[in-house]
């Protein structure tokens, strides 16, 4: 296990903090709902509930989110979220990093501000690495849990399928054990790329359509190895439905149901978590039958671009990416304007 993340330094810390710009405009990321005696809304079934704790952790004064698109948590119990700064916080980074408890660290990463996505975490060689989807950049990067880049691709030309750099807008990775890379085009020409763990293209396969082996707009991606062997899991976001391949590229089989939008996956002890872009979070079980739906919102139409009072405790509006995290409770971040990140702490 790595050493816990270094705290933020003082004196960058105070200048972050002095350099914000028109707190007032923006409600500050302080959340209470933690502490004893406060009620909380309480969502779930069938032995699987969860508190909510909507805007979980704490920013400086003066700094906010905005759209909030990714969500991990490392080996120390950190947590990271990915955000596109809201135009009005001096908060320009694109990662944020908090203690378990929910203590701001530090962020990093100004560079993917415009773009900021995909966000994965992975294991190699005892060491844990970030992969970032970009789709503004048209990249894919590999660092560190610091930001430091290790590699960083950019459109796959060599497989043939792209005219241009603009029919390429990678959403999300995904690792399978052995450090093969998968990248997933979700909002460009709906084909998922294979590299080598070295970042070398391998194969890309699928394609836009409905048909099987096809995907349109593939927005997360999984090695699921909750069975037998690894799968990859696609979330076919426009197809409303989970399309499974083999790690080689072999289309299988899909699930179809109690899906509306899926957006990207997390599993733990043979559940499937499935962040829903229309306004709730599932759970699905080993074979993939619904465990329950959690905070079902309805639609988010009209709502993700209200201010914060506008949102129904209890109630997700557009839940982006979730992860389990070591406790099994779970953290959902959310495709709303003003940002949001909700932690579902687990109560049985």
């Amino acid at each position: 296990m790595n050493p816990p993340v270094p705290f933020f330094p003082r004196r960058k810390f105070i200048k972050t903090a002095m350099t914000a710009s028109a707190a007032a405009l923006i409600a500050p990321y302080v959340r209470s709902g933690e502490k004893s005696g406060t009620r909380l809304p309480v969502v779930g079934e069938s032995g699987h509930n969860y508190e909510c704790i909507h805007d979980w952790g704490r920013l400086p004064p003066g700094l906010a989110y905005g759209v909030t698109h990714g969500v991990v948590q490392d080996a120390a119990g950190c947590i990271y979220i990915m955000q596109r700064p809201h135009a009005t916080s001096a908060l320009r980074d694109a990662v944020v990093v908090y203690e378990p408890s929910g203590r701001f660290i530090r962020s990093w990463g100004s560079e993917y501000q415009a773009g900021a996505h995909g966000l994965h975490l992975a294991w190699e060689n005892g060491q844990e690495y970030f992969y970032l989807a970009d789709p503004v950049l048209r990249e894919v990067i590999k660092t560190t849990l610091t930001g430091e880049i290790v590699w960083r691709r950019g459109c796959p030309f060599e497989s043939g399928c792209y005219q241009s750099v603009e029919g390429y807008k990678p959403t999300n990775i995904a690792t399978a054990p052995d450090g093969t890379v998968f990248v997933a085009d979700g909002y460009g020409s709906n084909y998922i790329h294979i590299y080598g763990p070295d970042g070398s293209y391998v194969k890309t396969f699928g394609g836009t359509g409905n048909k099987l082996g096809q995907l349109d707009c593939p927005h997360g991606i999984l090695v699921d190895t909750r069975g037998p062997k690894p799968l990859l899991v696609v979330a076919d976001r426009r197809n409303h439905r989970l399309h499974y391949f083999s790690l080689s590229g072999e289309p299988l089989h899909l699930v179809d149901q109690e899906l509306r939008l899926p957006c990207h996956f997390h599993q733990r002890e043979g559940m499937l978590l499935i962040p829903d872009l229309q306004s709730r979070v599932s759970l699905f079980d080993r074979d993939n039958r619904l465990i329950t739906h959690l905070g079902d919102g309805g639609d988010f139409k009209g709502i993700r671009d209200q201010p914060r009072s506008a949102f129904t405790p209890g109630k997700f509006v557009a839940p982006h990416s979730a992860i389990f995290d070591r406790d099994g409770n779970i953290f959902v971040v959310e495709w709303v304007e003003v940002g949001r990140v909700t932690k579902l702490r687990r109560i049985t």
